[in-house]
């Protein structure tokens, strides 16, 4: 059985940080690329970062310079630090793991940005 537990959502002050983790079992995470999706009411769910098995990564032109991804093969986790958060930023945000045609998805976490 695939599960992806996302965790560390929350309130945050803007220009404060957060740090997503995504736990990862019932497959070969290494071989996956992972990515951190997000989603706000009556948007398409968008790509916000992602991490191929080699480690090249890729961002969303709105989170550069602020989101950083990284990945740990032997904890099976994928992280997203936020920082420099922006009330823009405020979504449910979904962990991702895919390969050859396999996709799961990760039941998401809220990221509220707020003063």
């Amino acid at each position: 059985q695939v599960q992806l537990v996302e965790s560390g959502g929350g309130l945050v002050q803007p220009g404060g940080s957060l740090r997503l983790s995504c736990v990862v079992s019932g497959i070969s995470f290494a071989a996956y690329t992972m990515g951190w999706y997000r989603q706000t009411p009556g948007k398409q769910r968008e790509l916000v970062a992602a991490i191929t098995s080699g480690g090249s990564t890729n961002y969303a032109d709105s989170v550069k310079g602020r989101f950083t991804i990284s990945r740990d093969n032997v904890k099976n986790t994928v992280y997203l630090q936020m920082n420099n958060l922006k009330p823009e930023d405020t979504a449910v945000y979904y962990c991702n793991a895919r390969w050859s045609g396999s996709g799961y998805w990760g039941q998401g976490t809220q990221v509220t940005v707020s003063s």
